[in-house]
């Protein structure tokens, strides 16, 4: 029986397996502590988790490929009741005494194996004590101690540098030193050490200053700073606010400093403020909700002062929506650069009912007492769909107002699924036709009424409402109705034969406020696709094929239902308060300061100044430079550059020019090449005289050409 050789073989496997398993998850622990210790050596030990797996799947390769050719053997040396008859089981007998012996082997399989002798056999074939258990630990010891070894090497590389500028250098007498202040909402202790790079809050104040050898003269100094500034320095310590990197060099008045040290500015971030929930700027509720989470989380490099969540609660819909402001402040936490607040609000606590909707943003002030940041973060809306109303169309223009005689797009679908199901009942029905015509009629009525949003002025099918009206006279009967009839249709002959007549058939007004200029372009969309729908019910109820009108009214019907969920619009209030009017002025006539009505010719815009191109054309000689040529370079070094690096380098290189250092004018040039944008182009026009003599000449000269030699 093939079946009992294979299941042995694959209890054989798994009790191998399991006598491994603690090998490898020996090997395994090391390597998931490093990755989780050592993140910069991440991509190594990836790589050595990437060889532990490919080493499991070859030594459970390897134990499978061994028990297929041993398994008979394994089991006739530790089961004596196996009468060293093993392979007969997999085998087939050709004699009567081996299929004798094969069917005693086959009985006593279930109850001579069983699962601690599987062990027995895994615990003598696969013994601990040997290379290939060993070899995993060991390899991944060796690849964590490798790794620990390098990321403890860069460490120590990288150390010396990060630490270097951060330890105070001692004050030496007669010489200049650094006193730092940094602002007190910043949190961060003030210091003193002597001439170095140092990097300090932004608004800090920096003091330079000289300590005095005891029983000698007062030692002074001057300190040139980067912008051309020169502070000097004695018995009273110079003081400055720092805003922006700057460098200074300390030296003799009279002569050039020595080394320049650089302070490197921290700028004071704007709060972070982050909204984790809900992930979308418009958030669409279930309809049975009962809860809506908001989590809000606001970060700032110093402390925040001032955070709160500001919810405007729209409610109504149309001309009728009234709005709810509300402010409540976030919780503060124990870590004041720190504020994560995330609850979940049930609907009765944000005051939301069915058809509402919430807006709400955060604004987060950080601890800045003389210039704070306040940020605001995007609106965001959760919407509570509402029950559907009978008219949905109704609603979906706030400035259409329907009349009582238009019908719906509903009750049109609800006229033609009763045609539809009038012909299948009585194919040959007698009003077939008139009764198509007239929801075409109501469906022509309803798309002409949202077609003036769009600017549409004219039909297909002439007067839509002469069917209505034809019906409402039908509907009188007798001669009385036919006589009005005829006395309306040659009244609207005579009117359309008038040129007024003809304006309000055929006219169009176009300076309404309800007219298409009013809506964003996602309405537009929205409104085309449901007039283009309802131009195919209409043709096909026009053509007595109802059953096929019922598609596009379907869909003209969803386009409404779209222009129903956003007729709401949440803007902010801006703060622009118009001035006030001089009532004196008003109705006097005075045109004292009154700006003309005709424009002055534009100037051109001086965008590379004259000092700054003169400066330019004469670092590219050795010549002499212009009178005040550093503060010209000064000036547009500090209005152009940005980047704080970029700009300590332009202005070293001014500093080195102004030592004296002809071969730096090559990089001051450069730099200030670098701040110059192109001049745009200008179009000046030409006066011209224009006078009837002139206009004679030319003229003649137009009509009597000279005659070419």
């Amino acid at each position: 029986m093939p079946a009992a050789p294979d299941l042995l073989r694959q209890r054989l496997w798994a009790a191998v397996l399991r006598r491994r398993a603690p090998c490898w998850l020996a090997a395994l622990v090391p390597l998931v502590a490093a990755l989780v210790l050592l993140p910069a050596m991440r991509a190594w030990l990836l790589a050595a988790f990437a060889a532990w797996v490919l080493g499991l799947a070859l030594d459970a390769w390897r134990w499978h490929r061994r028990i297929a050719g041993q398994w008979n053997a394994w089991l006739d040396a530790a089961v004596p009741a196996m009468e060293d008859s093993s392979a007969l089981l997999a085998a087939e007998a050709r004699t009567p005494m081996a299929r004798l012996q094969q069917q005693r082997l086959q009985a006593r399989l279930a109850t001579s194996l069983t699962g601690d002798d599987y062990r027995a056999i895994a615990r003598h074939r696969a013994p601990l004590a040997t290379p290939s258990f060993v070899a995993p630990i060991a390899l991944a010891l060796i690849a964590v101690g490798a790794a620990w070894f390098y990321d403890a090497r860069a460490a120590h590389v990288s150390a010396p540098a990060a630490a270097a500028p951060a330890a105070n250098l001692p004050v030496v007498a007669g010489e200049v030193y650094l006193r730092v202040a940094p602002p007190g909402y910043t949190g961060v202790a003030a210091f003193e050490t002597g001439a170095r790079d140092i990097q300090v809050p932004q608004y800090a104040q920096v003091q330079w200053c000289v300590r005095q050898p005891a029983g000698q003269p007062p030692a002074r100094a001057v300190v040139e700073l980067s912008d051309g500034a020169i502070l000097a320095v004695g018995e009273v310590c110079a003081s400055r606010r720092v805003q922006d990197s700057l460098f200074w060099r300390a030296g003799k008045a009279g002569t050039a400093g020595g080394a320049r040290y650089n302070i490197r500015v921290t700028p004071d971030q704007a709060p972070q403020v982050t909204i984790a929930e809900p992930k979308e700027l418009i958030h669409l509720l279930a309809k049975d909700a009962t809860t809506a989470r908001i989590a809000v989380v606001v970060r700032d490099d110093y402390a925040i002062v001032r955070a709160s969540l500001h919810m405007t609660l729209a409610r109504g819909s149309g001309e009728n929506v009234r709005f709810t402001d509300r402010e409540v402040p976030l919780p503060k936490s124990s870590d004041p650069k720190h504020r994560n607040w995330n609850k979940q609000w049930t609907l009765l606590e944000l005051g939301m009912e069915p058809g509402d909707e919430l807006y709400f943003f955060v604004r987060a002030t950080d601890n800045d007492p003389e210039n704070p940041h306040t940020v605001q973060s995007p609106t965001y809306t959760l919407r509570l769909p509402g029950p559907e109303a009978e008219s949905v169309d109704s609603t979906a223009l706030p400035t259409m107002v329907k009349p009582e005689s238009l019908r719906s797009q509903r009750q049109v679908i609800i006229d033609t699924e009763q045609l539809v199901a009038d012909l299948q009942a009585r194919p040959k029905l007698a009003d077939l036709r008139a009764r198509s015509e007239a929801i075409a009629a109501d469906q022509a009525a309803l798309r002409l009424r949202y077609g003036q949003f769009l600017g549409e002025e004219s039909s297909l099918f002439g007067d839509e409402h002469g069917h209505e009206e034809h019906g409402e006279h039908e509907g009188h009967g007798g001669h009385e109705g036919k006589k009005e009839h005829g006395e309306e249709a040659q009244h609207g002959k005579q009117s359309l034969g008038t040129e007024v007549g003809a304006m309000q058939r055929f006219g169009h007004v176009h300076d309404q406020e309800d007219n298409a200029t009013i809506f964003d372009p996602q309405t537009k969309a929205i409104l085309k696709r449901a007039l283009a729908a309802m131009w195919d019910a209409e043709k096909s109820l026009r053509a007595v094929a109802p059953k096929a009108a019922l598609g596009p009214e379907y869909k003209a019907l969803e386009a409404i239902k779209e222009l129903q969920a956003a007729e709401r619009v949440y803007l902010h209030r801006t703060a622009f308060v118009p001035p006030a009017l001089k009532e004196e002025k008003r109705m006097s006539g005075d045109m004292v300061g009154a700006m003309s009505y005709k424009r002055a010719q534009g100037a051109p815009d001086d965008t590379v100044p004259a000092e700054v191109r003169d400066l330019v054309q004469a670092l590219a000689q050795d010549g002499a430079l212009p009178a005040l040529w550093s503060k010209a370079a000064r000036d547009a070094i500090g209005a152009r550059i940005a980047d704080p690096e970029q700009k300590l380098a332009a202005q070293r290189a001014v500093q080195d020019v102004q030592d004296g250092c002809v071969p730096c004018r090559g990089p001051l040039r450069a730099w200030l090449r670098g701040t110059l944008t192109d001049a745009p182009v200008l179009v000046q026009g030409r006066t011209a005289a224009q006078s009837p003599f002139v206009n004679a000449w030319r003229n003649g000269e137009k009509q009597n050409p000279e005659p070419q030699p």
